[in-house]
């Protein structure tokens, strides 16, 4: 394998700060995905300890899969490759969001009222 040179590497750098617009349009949409992976996350540990349990069992396996895709070491694009490493990661967890997103606001819903209730939550 050769590295690349110096001109190369001067060449992909003009090309990011030319796109440097489109990169800027795209972090906070990263963003949102990871701060949605957070709350994928903590539902599934919250199912798992049995303080949630009002998800179908279906919405709670796909957010598992997909965060267990996110931690697999061998997936489509290696996490190592520069900046596109986390690229199928981000996808698998953003198909899944879509797939899921109605669960995942009920369970926001769930926590905020747990929250605003000193941790009970009241099912009326």
């Amino acid at each position: 394998m050769s590295t690349p040179s110096s001109g190369e590497h001067d060449l992909s750098i003009e090309r990011v700060t030319q796109r440097a617009r489109d990169i800027e349009g795209k972090l906070p949409k990263l963003k949102t995905i990871f701060e949605q992976a957070k709350i994928m996350l903590a539902m599934v540990k919250d199912y798992w300890n049995g303080s949630y349990r009002e998800v179908p069992y279906w919405a709670i396996s796909a957010v598992a899969l997909a965060l267990l895709y996110v931690l697999n070491p061998v997936d489509v694009l290696p996490d190592v490759l520069p900046g596109v490493g986390y690229l199928d990661d981000a996808t698998v967890v953003a198909f899944c969001l879509k797939l899921v997103q109605r669960e995942i606001e009920r369970y926001q819903e769930w926590v905020a009222a747990k929250t605003k209730g000193g941790g009970r939550v009241v099912d009326v």
